[in-house]
């Protein structure tokens, strides 16, 4: 079973990973900072400092078309922010 679900690759994170040496990920709603610490060091052979985690809920969308109302719901997730150990990074562009 992966913890992790895939990393958050955006100009706000790239920027936290240069400044605070921060990384972020999209993990499974159901684990806890322990597992999440456990699953970056192993994967990624770094050693972690701190994890936060955020909730986010899925919200509601409407659009509006020829055909009628459509309505639906964006999926809800939770988000990992971990902190490295000084001397260590992350490089999500090695095996491109």
């Amino acid at each position: 079973m992966s913890v992790i679900v895939k990393p958050i690759v955006t100009e706000k994170m790239n920027k936290q990973g240069d400044a605070l040496n921060r990384y972020g990920f999209i993990v499974k709603e159901d684990v806890n900072k322990l597992q999440i610490k456990k699953a970056v060091e192993e994967m990624y052979n770094v050693t972690v400092a701190d994890v936060n985690t955020l909730r986010y809920a899925g919200k509601n969308k409407t659009r509006y078309t020829k055909s009628g109302v459509i309505s639906g719901r964006t999926t809800s997730y939770k988000k990992a922010l971990v902190t490295l150990v000084e001397g260590d990074k992350i490089d999500f562009y090695s095996n491109i």
